[in-house]
């Protein structure tokens, strides 16, 4: 810990003597114009995301970014509505006046520069396999939580425990299979629970960014399964002050939620401030409500930063506190949910929002500094961040927590980009952390305390000509695990200490087959650790209702995996068709046997976590047609089917085939723009590929639709209004995924269960302001 604080001790003193990076300063200038007119594009956004500046265009469609270094190689994307984005890198060097010219296109102008990864790139450019979603599409799908709300994108699903809780799914792949990034920083908040969800305001994410398949190369261990990518807003550009007001009400559990957003820059010094507050009660599936489902959170960050002649640094810091209610399911004999005196709930207590017990209470605190330094022909991107994450799970009020986890994470990223020459690229990398964790002053255990270290480093290069790209890389990691003991007369935990260690590599392509059509193909490697649930559990996990057995002995999971897709996009389509196969040795699970165990005068089945081989493969592909400016078609399929190679059986808890399709219309409507309605589909099909204790679920379909427009208030004020329904014909289903679906909702009657949501339809308005231009 020592070593860390000195780490940042350092890095703080350097960043503020900016002397040491003494870059000349300069501007870049610009025009933003149409191919075909060649009229000048007013509003058009200029953007570099690695130096994290933008700008916009004036009614000339000229532009200014200030604060730039003289020299160096940056990408540059130009975004407008109505046009093609662009990407160009741009020698500062060099550089001069530059006219940028879009070309018209029906298709939505989406983003195209990837930053989660080595370098920021256009992601025809990029081997991995990457979607992003847009804020519109976070903001404007009914959703309950930032998980939920990205699940729409092929290949990436959920487990819900209700609508409070979601956990991402990644190709069949989830817990500490998949990272989640935030503000740079990996997220540590007990992603090994069933019911941990990820503790991240959803009004806070620009977009996200979803990598598919192992990431381990750049992110270490746990990146088997991808990346959750999620990506703040830049910077205001210089010599502005703005924000934005939203707000939202859905009818199903009375969800509210709003958010008040204020970033400004002055002369490159940056800031920006946002609180955030959601409220709902119990759900409501088409059959009842589910008493006590009922959440809120609490949520307020801020950012101080500069940007400057030497790059950028900036330091986030946020506090996020959610509460959600637990319910353990009794049914009377006439089916009701009744509470523990056997008396059925009344609406004015599921209309309730003030939580009843059990609940969680689930606290996260993070600091993270980020920085981007122009050193020398290069520049070195670096992350220091700090977490403390708290989760009480209460079971009375005037009681100790019956479960109290409590962590503490210390980490850093390094990456080094060298001069680019004659298109190769190089980077090299370190990353650590050290994880200190408090899990026994509960009322109940379930896991040790436990002190964790992690190091890792990499080093990558990428070669890239005209039309082709190939990179390459490799990586060692290594972590050390120290569990400690602790005995009662219920709980029995001794001390242990597990290293592993292991080297993983990547090598990637893609080919520009001309400006419409490409292709990308990834080979790699990956690898995860146990975590301390799988290796010392020992007790009962009362959120999920089970009793948990670890096992010291277990082998790091080993990843290969391949996958490849081809993108087509020209002015009236967009498609891609892509499939993977991912070999897994030593994969980890928990499993029964059927045993049971008494604790408090209560029988909870045991579950031990064991290990074998899996193959997990499936395809995903989408398909928007665009065939005059206002008929927009979206599709998108996805499939994963896996299979334990040592039992030839189904892995549990595999997503089923989804397809989803979804017609908008947007008309030109005076005074308005934006405007649209939509009709969408989801599909989902059957899933009967299960594991021996699992049960199979029905396909079902649901009926969504929604409409919203943009209104013109004044010439600089605009706001946008929305309604979405979603499920809007009551279907009665369970989500393969849902923890509330009969077989795994209770042991004792396999055949309980709670629907998922019914009807629910969302109010919103969305307030952008700039008080000073």
């Amino acid at each position: 810990m020592k070593k860390i604080q000195l780490l940042l001790a350092v890095l703080l003193y350097t960043l503020f003597t900016t002397a040491a990076f003494a870059v000349e300063l300069t501007q870049f200038q610009g025009k933003v114009i149409d191919a075909d007119t060649k009229q000048p594009l007013p509003g058009a956004m200029i953007t570099i995301p690695d130096l994290r500046v933008s700008a916009v265009t004036n009614e000339s469609g000229a532009f200014v970014l200030k604060n730039i270094p003289a020299h160096g190689h940056f990408l540059i994307q130009i975004r407008y509505v109505g046009y093609q984005t662009i990407t160009q890198t741009i020698d500062f060097g060099n550089a001069g006046a530059t006219e940028f010219q879009l070309k018209p296109s029906v298709i939505e102008g989406k983003e195209v520069v990837i930053t989660g990864s080595a370098n920021s790139s256009d992601n025809k450019k990029n081997s991995t396999t990457i979607s992003t979603v847009s804020k519109a599409d976070l903001l404007y799908h009914p959703s309950t939580n930032l998980i939920d709300a990205i699940s729409r994108t092929p290949g990436v699903s959920q487990i819900t425990t209700g609508p409070g809780i979601s956990k991402p799914v990644i190709r069949g792949l989830s817990y500490n299979r998949v990272v989640t990034l935030s503000d740079g920083v990996k997220q540590q908040g007990q992603q090994w629970g069933d019911e941990h969800g990820i503790e991240i305001d959803q009004y806070s994410a620009d977009r996200v960014e979803v990598l598919k398949g192992p990431a381990s190369l750049m992110y270490g261990s746990d990146a088997l399964g991808g990346v959750i990518n999620i990506l703040d807003a830049l910077p205001a550009p210089e010599g502005t002050l703005k924000g934005e007001f939203l707000s939202n009400y859905a009818t199903n559990n009375g969800l509210t939620g709003s958010s008040l957003m204020l970033q400004g820059n002055e002369n490159g010094f940056v800031y920006r401030a946002r609180g955030s507050y959601k409220n709902a009660y119990s759900y409501k599936t088409p059959t009842e409500y589910v008493p006590n489902s009922g959440y809120n959170e609490t949520n307020f960050e801020g950012q101080i930063g500069l940007n400057k002649k030497w790059g950028y640094a900036h330091l986030d810091a946020s506090s996020f506190r959610t509460n959600i209610g637990f319910y353990d399911p009794v049914r009377n004999d006439a089916g009701q949910l009744v509470d523990e005196d056997g008396n059925p709930f009344t609406d004015a207590q599921n209309k309730e929002r003030t939580l009843a017990y059990p609940k969680q209470d689930v606290r996260h605190y993070k600091i993270a500094l980020n920085s981007n330094l122009l050193l020398g022909e290069g520049s070195l991107k670096a992350t220091l961040g700090y977490q403390h994450n708290l989760r009480r799970e209460l079971g009375a009020p005037n009681e100790d927590p019956s479960l109290f986890l409590n962590s503490y994470t210390y980490s850093y990223d390094l990456k080094y980009s060298f001069k680019e020459f004659n298109g190769w690229a190089p980077v090299a990398g370190i990353s650590g952390e050290f994880m200190h964790s408090i899990n026994t002053t509960g009322l109940e255990q379930l896991v040790p305390d436990f002190d964790s270290q992690a190091f890792g480093g990499f080093v990558f290069i990428k070669k890239t000509w005209d039309n082709d790209t190939f990179n390459a890389g490799a990586r060692f990691d290594y972590r050390k695990m120290t569990g400690k003991a602790f005995h009662s007369d219920e709980t029995d935990f001794n001390a242990f200490t597990n290293k592993f260690s292991h080297v993983t590599g990547a090598l990637g392509y893609t080919h520009e087959f001309n400006d419409v059509f490409s292709f990308k193909a990834n080979a790699g490697s990956a690898f995860r650790a146990p975590n301390i649930a799988e290796l010392s559990s020992n007790g009962v996990h009362e959120g999920v209702f089970r009793y948990e057995v670890g096992n010291p002995n277990l082998k790091p999971e080993q990843s290969f995996q391949f996958d490849a897709s081809f993108d087509y996009e020209n002015q009236y389509v967009n498609a891609s068709l892509g499939g993977f196969a991912n070999y897994i040795n030593n994969y980890i699970y928990y499993n029964t046997n059927g045993q049971t165990k008494t604790v408090d005068g209560r029988e909870y089945p045991v579950y031990d976590f064991v290990q074998d081989n899996a193959f997990l493969r499936g395809i995903e592909a989408s398909l928007t047609l665009h065939p005059v400016r206002y008929i927009h078609f979206d599709n998108s399929f996805s499939y994963t089917r896996a299979t334990n190679r040592t039992t030839k059986e189904s892995l549990p808890f595999i997503p089923a085939a989804t397809l989803r399709n979804e017609l908008r219309f947007e008309p030109n409507i005076a005074g308005t723009s934006h405007s649209y309605i939509s009709v969408g589909i989801d599909n989902f099909f059957k899933q009967t590929k299960i594991d021996s204790f699992e049960t199979p679920t029905s396909g079902y379909t649901l009926l969504n639709a929604s409409v919203g427009t943009t209104l013109k208030l004044s010439k600089n004020q605009d706001i946008t209004l929305y309604v979405a329904g979603k499920n809007l014909l009551n279907k009665a289903y369970y989500d393969h995924l849902s923890r509330f679906k009969p077989g795994r909702l209770s042991d004792e009657d396999p055949t309980l269960g709670i629907y998922n949501q019914g009807r629910n339809v969302t109010f919103g308005v969305n307030i952008p302001f700039t008080l000073k231009k």
